[in-house]
């Protein structure tokens, strides 16, 4: 859905999970990092909002969105993270480099949470200009690390959910 169609922000706080006992990574991109800072802080801010800790909160910067999915396994293989959330923002511009990076970075993400079980999430802005990565990150659109942050709280509450139970569902 289009984010002019949904605040990024809004999402239904009395169905989130308590994130009291999870483990979250966060990698964030420092291009364009007056959007992806924006984005780290209102994401951190929504994990501490549904109780996750700062101990429990383990912060790694790379320096573009295309090392984000490496950055997160890095971060996945030194820490027991329950989560790890992906930040980055790739402007459009005059060449179709983004359309590369934004692919290489879906795929990126998509293998490690197959592979490894654990979700990775998807929090890259990728907007046809600065503006729009403004009102992505902040602005009349809300900002997407809030959006990243809920998700993975619903993601590992989901997980945890199902380990719970006897009844398995797939494989």
């Amino acid at each position: 859905m289009s984010s002019a169609l949904k605040n990024l922000s809004q999402y239904d706080e009395k169905n989130m999970p308590d994130a009291s006992k999870m483990c979250f990574g966060i990698i964030v991109s420092e291009w364009n990092d007056t959007i992806t800072h924006a984005l780290y802080e209102a994401c951190h801010d929504t994990l501490t909002k549904h109780g996750a800790t700062a101990d429990n909160i383990h912060t790694l910067q790379v320096p573009g969105a295309f090392e984000l999915p490496a950055g997160a396994k890095i971060l996945a293989s030194n820490k027991k993270c329950d989560a790890v959330i992906c930040l980055g923002c790739v402007i459009k511009g005059e060449t179709s480099h983004n359309e590369y990076i934004n692919q290489a970075v879906a795929n990126g993400l998509t293998n490690l949470s197959v592979l490894s079980g654990k979700p990775f999430i998807f929090g890259l802005l990728t907007p046809n200009d600065q503006q729009q990565a403004l009102d992505r990150a902040g602005g009349k659109y809300g900002n997407k690390g809030v959006e990243a942050a809920s998700t993975a709280i619903r993601m590992v509450g989901l997980k945890k959910d199902l380990l719970k139970t006897d009844d398995k569902i797939g494989f």
